[in-house]
């Protein structure tokens, strides 16, 4: 009886761990594929989303039922409700209205969900102003330029939004658009009392601005080399000139970069500003300008969030700037590379399970190794059982042929125990078949031809 031969088992080993490894590259870049566009105020480009209300933008104003306000609207054309912030130029919105009928509910910033949809249920109210943001019918009126944007969030003028929507109403053309800011130079008291807190503590707060802090996280990122000084003014009065502190600050303070927040409207003044200042406000307010419209957010929110925008400006290579430092990230650096590894792995595992479906054809062919032959443990034993069987058969014509096998297996035994180089092993072994073969041809047995007798070992 045959000794059964053992076939190697590394190439399904490797077959099944190519096919494992290709389904987890597979899953690794369809997670890397994931995109989102969560746009979310009060934290910093970078920062984590949060949730309405957790950036203090929601107030304490409410407003009456649905049924109060239709009732409120019905009685008068221009409702304003408590807590109220939008102002407009009534000339300019007369003459939009003309003899048109237009009702216009005005309600306060900082509304939770449900306040807001509770204003905007009120349907005989032709426009509704929920903070600065003006809509009404299917349209939304938005400021588009930096005087539209400075007018609306330093003073809470709307005239150009309003008067934009009542036309559009109508139909008729948008009329020129009028800056609803006018600036006037600070008076020496003034002047004098933001300076001294400038040089004591880097920053003026004037009576009713919403600044708690300066983020100084943000700010270190903003600007990295050098102070900043900060004048946080409330939001100013509609109609009055607004005093221009950041080009009188920057005449005393050349070299010393000025932020002044009038309300939630944000300038930058001094080193570098014709280079990036209407650039960061521009994206600013352009992102921003919807959210910071109809919520209350406070001043420290707001400040925070602009200085993140200079610092994606300042390193977003528009001006010279070095890029910021990014961590080493392994999946970002192999992600280009997940397609091929995965297509590599599936080519192997395909050419692997071919080479399976190849041996369950032709288990003959199996025992093959890249020279055309078997493994040489394996060969050597199977030829040695061969010359064993034959020579319980054999007579005197098969003796000299098998004694030749038998001195070629002997001679390989050594060869292979004395780790002689593998081309000569097979060579003795090739040696040794051709003598067994012409054995087994001599006493006509063919199943104890090395070919037909290996393969039923190998089966």
């Amino acid at each position: 009886m045959t000794e059964p031969a053992i076939r190697p088992r590394w190439p399904e080993a490797l077959r099944w761990l190519a096919l494992g490894a290709a389904l987890v590259v597979l899953v690794i870049f369809l997670l890397a594929q994931r995109h989102s566009v969560d746009v979310s105020y009060g934290e910093s480009p970078s920062g984590p989303t949060i949730d309405e209300g957790s950036a203090g933008e929601l107030s304490d104003a409410d407003v009456p039922s649905v049924d109060e306000m239709t009732a409120l609207v019905a009685a008068d054309d221009v409702v304003r409700l408590p807590g109220s912030i939008a102002r407009w130029d009534p000339v300019r919105v007369r003459a939009a209205i003309g003899d048109s009928e237009v009702r216009i509910l005005v309600a306060p910033p900082g509304l939770d969900s449900d306040e807001r949809d509770r204003v905007r249920e009120v349907d005989n109210a032709t426009v509704r102003i929920i903070g600065t943001q003006v809509s009404g019918g299917f349209y939304q009126a938005v400021a588009t330029d930096l005087a539209g944007w400075r007018a609306q969030f330093a003073t809470g003028d709307v005239t150009d939004q309003l008067v934009a929507l009542i036309v559009a109403l109508d139909d008729r053309p948008d009329p020129a658009e009028v800056d609803g800011v006018r600036w006037r130079e600070p008076t020496e008291s003034e002047l004098a009392t933001v300076t001294a807190d400038l040089r004591a503590g880097g920053q003026h707060v004037a009576d009713g601005a919403t600044l708690t802090e300066v983020p100084r996280r943000a700010a270190a990122t903003a600007f990295p080399d050098r102070d900043v000084h900060y004048v946080v003014l409330p939001r100013q009065p509609y109609g009055e000139p607004l005093p221009a502190y950041g080009p009188a600050l920057t005449a005393i303070f050349p070299d010393i970069p000025t932020i002044v927040l009038y309300g939630t409207w944000v300038e930058y003044h001094g080193p570098a500003a014709d280079e990036f200042a209407d650039v960061a406000a521009a994206s600013f307010y352009g992102q921003f300008g919807d959210r910071l419209s109809r919520y209350d957010y406070p001043q420290t929110a707001v400040l925070g969030t602009y200085l993140g925008r200079v610092t994606d400006v300042r390193y977003a290579g528009l001006f010279d700037r070095p890029l910021p430092y990014q961590p080493f990230d392994p999946l970002r650096v192999a992600l280009p590379a997940l397609p091929w590894l995965f297509a590599g792995c599936v080519v192997l595992f395909l050419a692997l399970s071919a080479r399976s479906v190849l041996r369950a054809a032709n288990p003959a062919g199996a025992r093959r190794d890249l020279l055309g032959h078997s493994t040489v443990p394996a060969r050597l034993a199977g030829l040695t059982a061969l010359a064993v069987e034959l020579s319980a058969v054999t007579g005197r014509r098969g003796d000299p042929a098998l004694t030749r096998a038998i001195s070629k297996l002997t001679a390989a035994r050594a060869a292979l125990d004395d780790d002689l180089a593998r081309r000569h092993v097979h060579a003795l072994l090739t040696d040794a078949e051709a003598e067994l073969d012409a054995t087994a041809r001599t006493v006509g047995i063919d199943g104890y031809r090395p070919d037909a007798y290996l393969q039923g070992r190998l089966a």
